[in-house]
């Protein structure tokens, strides 16, 4: 199978492209997002990241058997990179509208549907349903990032005059002409943060953020984790990438503030899992310090320009693919 499916109509897609991103075994993605059947409402685009030769064959057939797009990349450049990969094959497809989803997400046609229909009569605006646990329990409605010392909660967990929203990239409806004028996600986060910067770069140009609530979709949060607890990936990106931000969005000065309390923020990182994991497992530690040393390595370092994500996927659609086994589309 060639790296890149065919673009070729869909019948019934309606202009709405559904991107989601995968690495390794289908399952997650085929017993959650694909529980439901987006195809009537959406052209659905998997984009998937070479593991085993065994997880590549299952992908493709997958996605043969449920009448799937298939971008199918050769190598791990990151969750921003293969998103947007992904958006760059469902746009050369007509689409008119970009439905970001995660693996690990049930939503419903409908759901996808109003989310579709609320970024066509608004392009302006980048917007997200309210997301809840298996449980029932919320995941996501809202959320804020602190300019100033670039923490991140849910909207009013925070306080200050430097509060800036964002939303969460585990699923994001986004008109066309708003992704390309902002340049779809920054491929430099490599695993997380991406949607808190894209969301600042939307604002930026003058477009707003919008949270439906009367849209649910529902998040297996930890579905794509290899075991218990946050991953080390999730620590180490979660500590250098702060460091990123600022230093991409906030210029050099704001960054060197940030990196002065790095510490502390690898330490509240790690309090998310509770400090006795650490008493039987390390790893999350040593992804702690190897995460911020990198991060003020950014801090530091000359800014050089960003590359446009979606200017990139478009240029080479096959050298970008998905995020880091550990947490790959989780956003927990």
């Amino acid at each position: 199978m060639s790296p890149v499916s065919p673009v070729s109509p869909v019948p019934g897609a309606g202009g709405l492209g559904v991107v989601v991103v995968n690495y390794g075994d289908p399952s997650v993605l085929e017993h959650h997002l694909l529980r439901h059947d987006l195809t009537a409402v959406a052209r659905v685009v998997v984009v998937d990241n070479f593991s085993t030769a065994a997880h590549r064959d299952a992908v493709a057939a997958l996605c043969r058997r449920r009448g799937l797009d298939a971008v199918l990349l050769p190598r791990n450049d990151g969750f921003g990179a293969g998103v947007n990969a992904g958006a760059a094959h469902a746009l050369a497809a007509g689409c008119r509208a970009l439905l970001l989803v995660n693996p690990d997400l049930r939503l419903e046609p409908a759901v996808a549907a109003a989310l579709h229909a609320e970024v066509r009569a608004h392009p302006d605006r980048l917007v997200a349903p309210r997301i809840v646990r298996e449980d029932g329990r919320r995941w996501f409605d809202g959320a804020q990032v602190s300019l100033r010392t670039g923490r991140t909660g849910r909207t009013g967990r925070l306080t200050g005059p430097d509060l800036v929203p964002w939303l969460t990239g585990a699923c994001l409806a986004v008109h066309r002409d708003l992704w390309e004028a902002v340049g779809g996600f920054a491929p430099e986060y490599f695993l997380y943060w991406e949607d808190v910067d894209l969301s600042l770069r939307v604002q930026r140009r003058g477009g707003r953020l919008l949270v439906r609530e009367d849209l649910l979709a529902v998040h297996a949060v930890g579905g794509t984790q290899a075991g218990a607890g946050k991953s080390p990936a999730y620590v180490r990106f979660h500590c250098r990438n702060r460091l990123l931000f600022a230093r991409r969005n906030l210029g050099a000065r704001a960054a060197a503030r940030q990196a002065l309390g790095a510490p502390r923020y690898a330490a509240e990182v790690l309090r998310r899992d509770g400090w006795r994991r650490l008493l039987v497992d390390r790893a999350p530690l040593r992804a702690a310090v190897r995460g911020t040393l990198a991060g003020w390595v950014v801090a530091f370092s000359p800014r050089r320009p960003p590359v446009p994500g979606a200017a990139r996927a478009a240029a080479d659609a096959g050298a970008a693919p998905v995020r880091a086994r550990a947490g790959a589309g989780h956003r927990g």
